[in-house]
């Protein structure tokens, strides 16, 4: 994924990015980005949007096919299981 420097003028609240996040949920893999902004049940700025999609693709918590379906790939109980092996450091490197 590309990174711009993009100067951010309204930053999400937590209640729209946890509408975003459940919607993504609901309908993985039937929407392209823009159509997915614009199905959301409540108006969001495209920028304020688009920060949060990026949060949530850098995350790991989406995914984006070859064709620009988002699907939600973020699997928790998987992440709990791997979490528990002790050969696996998931502490971040200094």
């Amino acid at each position: 994924m590309v990174q711009t420097q993009m100067q951010i003028l309204h930053y999400p609240r937590l209640d729209t990015v946890l509408m975003v996040e459940n919607f993504i949920k609901e309908h993985s893999g039937e929407l392209k980005k823009r159509s997915l902004w614009e199905s959301l049940p409540k108006k969001t700025m495209y920028q304020t949007f688009c920060v949060i999609f990026d949060y949530l693709a850098n995350s790991g918590k989406i995914g984006v096919d070859n064709q620009g379906h988002i699907a939600w790939i973020w699997n928790p109980k998987l992440v709990q299981k791997y979490m528990k092996r002790p050969d696996l450091d998931w502490r971040p490197k200094k």
